[in-house]
């Protein structure tokens, strides 16, 4: 087991309403051919894409997979973001389906949830969500060249990280994803959101092997410096979260939250096909 600070992290709740799909009264938005396209699939409550399902394929765009939540009051919303992690606990705290379980799954514009199918039956938009945050703040002990973002403890417990004979934390991934792929997000902290994969060009996503990525995939994006802002640096490993679905928009794709970063080459990829949310964590 790595050594952290796990008992010393704080565990705090915040709380959300899910949030309600919006179109503007001209819907259409160009793709990478330029062709006008009704761009659906955030927001609200998602049947039928989950943690575990293909990124790619959906007929819409940015697809958030299960609950999206949201707060009305900005900074509210702001320490959401900032507060929660993914694998953090989340209950429903209204409407019919009051007591229900369910997990977080990623940051977009909204944070992500997952809850059982059966559950999903019972929500509707507007129903209060109530999330157990914990993990802002985290170390591992043995790897302080290693930064912790966006990944909860009982992530980083059952991920399967370990320190490799040379002194690297082995992380698995299901993928390494090349620097020049990342697209729209750049500007935005590792903290806040994600970073999309470009994938207007689907023989270079054939190439390196990331066109069958899945929701909940971990992958490792080489050669990029993470830490505090969103660059590139030739040693460094940003270790990411496939959260939402692919996207039509000319540099956009696969949102990738970023989970362990490190810009001296700290960090390990090892290739693992079940290193993805929904098996590390027992979601289905």
């Amino acid at each position: 087991m790595l050594r952290t600070n796990h008992d010393d992290l704080v565990t705090m709740a915040v709380s959300a309403f899910i949030s309600a799909p919006t179109l503007e009264r001209s819907p259409y938005r160009p793709d990478t051919e330029g062709t006008g396209r009704v761009l659906i699939g955030m927001s609200g409550i998602v049947y039928n894409a989950r943690v575990g399902d293909p990124a790619y394929g959906w007929a819409g765009d940015h697809v958030e997979p299960g609950v999206s939540i949201a707060h009305p009051d900005s900074d509210v919303d702001h320490a959401m973001h900032y507060l929660t992690c993914v694998g953090n606990a989340a209950f429903v705290a209204s409407g019919p389906a009051t007591g229900a379980r369910g997990i977080v799954t990623g940051e977009h514009a909204r944070l992500l949830v997952d809850f059982a199918p059966d559950v999903l039956e019972l929500l509707t938009v507007g129903d209060r969500i109530v999330v157990k945050t914990a993990g802002r703040g985290m170390k591992l002990l043995d790897f302080p060249g290693v930064l912790v973002k966006k990944a909860g403890p009982n992530l980083i417990e059952a991920w399967g990280l370990r320190a490799s004979p040379a002194g690297k934390l082995q992380v698995p991934v299901v993928a390494t994803i090349p620097a020049h792929i990342m697209g729209s997000g750049a500007e935005l902290t590792p903290e806040f959101v994600d970073q999309d994969l470009m994938t207007g060009d689907r023989a270079a996503l054939a190439e390196h092997g990331i066109d069958d990525l899945k929701l909940g995939d971990l992958v490792a994006v080489m050669d990029t410096d993470h830490r505090y802002g969103r660059g590139y640096r030739a040693s460094g490993v940003t270790i990411g979260l496939i959260m939402h679905g692919d996207s039509v928009m000319t540099g956009h794709g696969p949102g990738c939250q970023d989970m362990l970063v490190c810009a001296d080459g700290e960090i390990e990829p090892v290739i693992d096909k079940d290193a993805n949310l929904a098996k590390i964590l027992g979601i289905r």
